[in-house]
């Protein structure tokens, strides 16, 4: 039960930087699509959404990691060894974007530096989520060995599956940042051009998930096949399918609401059948899954670390309410 609740914690603390930190590394790579005509505008809705609650979605992050280093130190220690590079990239494009994007907004002169701020903004925004993605194709498949240092540190990561991935978690949080920018905005033409890049990025999930089913068939696992038997991963794959329809309406009318629960729900349903999927395993591998059970701290561990995540929550959750509360104002008209 202990270990169940830990992996709970683990599991929503993900889901929500996918859900927060992802829009913001979104908007990196929508920026790489900004046309000539209206970037300033969309740029300046970029810059105001994100701008107050970036480092803040960073908690998510922070906490899974401190989730895995004391309730799965095990799988921490298979995690940071095996995936160091993915790792050491993330971490690199995570700062680099948070670097990027104080100096170009905040920065007092706005000069020709502001070209080397948006192109470190936007290579670190589609840096982050390929290899978040990558990771977690890799913790799936569990490829690799213990031979060489390619087989062993290379392999396990960079591969068709991951990258496929990789490209779809991109794609995700693209679609995401799309979407909730749709209500930054009451600029009629803005709103318009949000609500196309949402669709363009819907649809290139579509395409990416499904290179991530043909990809995994490819390297030698039937990952439609595991779905199928698998209830809550093929509920939540027709969840996620089934939204589609009422999504695209939403899109069309610009219902602000609707969209941005609708957007919400189809990464949860999505996240929720990877997590069934790969239940209880952390991490595969050649020489043995970690999974879940085996590499659970002392019971001891686990009280003390829930009795922290629970007393924890009732701090975090209403603070972060009051942070979009204040910051998180109803849109207003865009200036020419």
């Amino acid at each position: 039960m202990l270990i169940d609740l830990t992996g709970a914690f683990l599991g929503l603390s993900l889901l929500l930087y996918c859900l927060l930190g992802g829009a913001d590394f979104g908007a990196g790579i929508l920026e790489i699509f900004m046309k000539p005509k209206d970037r300033k505008l969309q740029k300046e809705t970029i810059d105001r959404a994100i701008g107050p609650v970036w480092e803040a979605n960073h908690m998510w992050l922070v906490l899974a990691v401190v989730i895995l280093f004391n309730g799965f130190p095990k799988a921490y220690t298979t995690l940071s060894t095996t995936y160091y590079i993915p790792l050491t990239l993330l971490l690199v494009g995570i700062t680099l974007r948070g670097c990027a994007f104080t100096f170009g907004h905040y920065d007092a002169v706005k000069d020709g530096s502001q070209r080397y701020y948006s192109l470190i903004f936007r290579i670190s925004a589609v840096m982050v989520p390929m290899t978040l993605g990558m990771i977690a194709g890799g913790t799936f498949l569990g490829k690799g060995g213990t031979g060489d240092f390619v087989s062993s540190y290379i392999h396990p990561w960079f591969n068709l599956l991951s990258l496929s991935v990789g490209f779809f978690t991109s794609a995700i949080f693209g679609f995401l940042a799309a979407v909730y920018l749709v209500g930054e905005t009451r600029e009629p033409k803005i709103q318009v051009l949000f609500a196309q890049r949402a669709k363009a990025f819907n649809i290139g999930a579509v395409i990416t998930g499904s290179l991530v089913f043909a990809s995994a068939q490819w390297e030698g696992l039937p990952l439609m096949s595991l779905f199928i038997h698998k209830p809550l991963s093929s509920i939540s794959m027709a969840g996620a399918t089934l939204i589609l329809f009422p999504l695209w309406l939403a899109l069309k009318s610009r219902q602000i609401f609707y969209l941005r629960v609708l957007a919400a729900a189809q990464v949860v349903f999505i996240l929720t059948g990877w997590f069934s999927l790969q239940f209880p395993v952390l991490i595969a591998s050649p020489a043995g899954a970690v999974t879940l059970y085996s590499a659970a701290a002392p019971e001891i561990t686990l009280k003390y670390l829930l009795a922290a995540l629970g007393v924890g929550s009732l701090l975090i959750f209403p603070s972060l309410f009051y942070l979009f509360k204040i910051f998180k104002y109803p849109a207003r008209k865009d200036v020419s």
